[in-house]
């Protein structure tokens, strides 16, 4: 199966987006996924903001996304955009690391006037970055998410369009691997 990276690019430490990819991570290992999450909150502030690449920590996580097939990116909508911790983290990495990854974006915010911030702000940098095949992203809304302690409760309304993208993202990894793309 392929190896997937769950990248959370929340500041929060009760973060509803890292909750979302808690869920996801479990579902994806249930299909003999090898996963690995990265919450970019954890990662040394001093080395994000003095982009310090080499620091063994951020050297960590851009190893194991150059090593990841897919990539599922959520982030916060915060002024339309997605985070800034995220596009700290993104400006540390190569210009192509993301060069032959299917990504699936996903955002949260607490409005549906955030929904295009995927569009708009995070599906340009994503493909500027060489991504091979960049998923149409999905948006949540904060009301329809409940922490748990083993990772989120998603509105019925919410959870079946998310897991059809979700599915939708499996199909092409498991169509990269059929063709041998890496």
């Amino acid at each position: 199966m392929s190896s997937i990276m769950l990248l959370s690019g929340s500041p929060s430490p009760t973060s509803r987006t890292a909750a979302v990819l808690d869920r996801l991570g479990a579902h994806f290992r249930s299909q003999d996924h090898e996963v690995h999450q990265v919450g970019v909150r954890d990662l040394p502030p001093e080395a994000l903001l003095a982009a310090q690449a080499q620091h063994p920590r951020i050297a960590e996580a851009t190893d194991l996304l150059a090593e990841s097939d897919g990539l599922v990116i959520a982030t916060p909508v915060y002024k339309a955009a997605y985070s800034g911790l995220l596009k700290a983290f993104l400006d540390l990495l190569p210009q192509y690391a993301l060069a032959g990854k299917t990504i699936l974006p996903l955002a949260t915010g607490g409005s549906t006037a955030h929904v295009l911030a995927i569009d708009y702000a995070l599906r340009p940098v994503l493909t500027s970055m060489g991504a091979a095949h960049v998923l149409p992203g999905y948006f949540l809304l904060d009301q329809a998410i409940t922490r748990t302690e083993h990772g989120a409760d998603l509105d019925p309304d919410t959870e079946t369009p998310l897991m059809s993208v979700v599915a939708a993202f499996t199909d092409a990894l498991r169509d990269r691997d059929r063709v041998g793309v890496r």
